[in-house]
């Protein structure tokens, strides 16, 4: 069984969260420039099996388009065309709000809540639990 990996796709911050082989649990991984997140998800896939990406996918709370939907769908385009790995969308409305109260809550300093990147990760470890919880069949 290989691991999960989650993207929050910005364009100029991604964040990445990855799970255990098991795919017990979903943790932040890093934050890499949009410009080098292709690169990264080959150079980790071949250290690292994984067995699916799933990608932040952002709507409005009316379900409309965000600014930030042809970008990602964009990204999505040229990474299928650079990997076979399977790619799944899942919902990341609030993952930003979620990450930052999870971060609050688990003593972050106020430091490290400000570095945007580290928001980043922590909202790609959401989007990867919320696509576990969801396909679970708990």
């Amino acid at each position: 069984m290989g691991r999960l990996m989650a993207i929050d796709y910005g364009t100029k911050r991604v964040g990445i969260a990855v799970t255990d082989p098991m795919q017990i649990i979903a943790s932040p991984l890093d934050t890499v420039h949009s410009k080098d997140i292709v690169d990264f998800i080959l150079n980790y896939s071949k250290q690292e099996t994984v067995d699916a990406i799933i990608v932040g996918w952002p709507k409005n709370l009316d379900n409309t388009d965000t600014n930030n939907t042809r970008n990602v769908q964009a990204f999505i385009n040229r990474l299928k065309k650079i990997t076979s790995i399977p790619i799944h969308l899942e919902d990341e409305r609030f993952t930003s709000k979620i990450a930052m109260n999870a971060m609050i809550s688990s003593g972050a300093k106020k430091k490290d809540r400000a570095n945007k990147g580290n928001i980043d990760k922590v909202s790609a470890a959401v989007i990867l639990q919320s696509y576990m919880e969801r396909n679970s069949g708990f």
